[in-house]
């Protein structure tokens, strides 16, 4: 028969396994929280939440509290203010910016990407910013270091500057075997042009998935996260027709406001282990 001091050992084995069962998630539920309801985000950006979906998407991705990422030209920082955060105590975000010399809007971008970490360098911590500027910066994080690189309606961007094909190496090379490339890119219609896919923002999938493979990388899922049947793809002001661009101006905004942000895909890709 058991003794009774080995019965309330295993009791005790049991309380301890059931307490970090419900503490475990509690805390990770408590690195999202911070990191989508801060005080760091403004109304502005959580009203976009609905739209895009950011926790949804990253963990679709695989990012964790201590995952080492690269986000790839993050704008204004959307992504970053969530980003940082949630890998402020175990993980690493490397910021890979457009260079200072790119344009003008490349150095409002980044003076004030800047501007924004530094007025709270506590929350931005682990932020690393780089710069991808070809032909002459290309290494956006160390070599082999990254386990989630994501690019979030870049590619059009790349297209319009002919360095698609040059961000995809930079973005392989960065990444571990086995590290993932998430992409969320306007989702345009089979066979487009490449000048239709530069002049509207939308992007054939087939194009950039088999662009893609030819760097070396494996689509391994899609997702419809972020995916929006009410947008027709046929402004002719292209994607910025829509919020949060509103390049029409108070032109029929009402209806686009309907419509809401772009139909996006969202692919997972993986750089093979070998």
């Amino acid at each position: 028969m058991q003794s009774s001091q080995s019965c309330r050992a295993s009791v005790s084995l049991v309380a301890l396994v059931l307490a970090l069962a419900f503490v475990l998630p509690v805390s990770a539920q408590s690195d999202w929280q911070q990191a989508l309801n801060g005080e760091h985000r403004s109304a502005a950006a959580k009203a976009r939440d609905v739209y895009r979906h950011p926790r949804e998407t990253l963990e679709f991705f695989g990012v964790t509290a201590d995952s080492t990422v690269l986000e790839m030209y993050p704008g204004g920082g959307w992504y970053t203010d969530i980003l940082a955060p949630l890998l402020a105590e175990k993980g690493r975000l490397y910021a890979a910016h457009m260079g200072i010399n790119e344009s003008n809007y490349a150095r409002r971008a980044l003076g004030g990407f800047l501007s924004k970490l530094g007025a709270n360098g506590e929350l931005y911590r682990t932020v690393t910013v780089t710069a991808f500027n070809p032909p002459n910066e290309l290494v956006v994080a160390p070599p082999a270091s990254v386990d989630v690189a994501l690019a979030f309606r870049n590619v059009h961007s790349w297209m319009r500057l002919a360095t698609l094909e040059t961000a995809l190496t930079s973005v392989y090379d960065a990444l571990k075997p086995g590290g993932v490339f998430g992409v969320v890119q306007h989702r345009g219609t089979p066979g487009m042009s490449e000048q239709a896919m530069k002049d509207t923002g939308y992007v054939d999938p087939e194009y950039l998935i088999g662009l893609a493979e030819l760097i070396g990388f494996e689509l391994v899922a899609e997702s419809e996260i972020n995916a929006n049947t009410r947008d027709t793809k046929d402004y002719e002001t292209g994607v910025w027709t829509l919020p949060p661009s509103y390049r029409l101006g108070d032109q029929d905004r009402a209806k686009y406001e309907a419509i809401g942000e772009s139909d996006r895909m969202t692919l997972k890709f993986v750089k093979p282990l070998d």
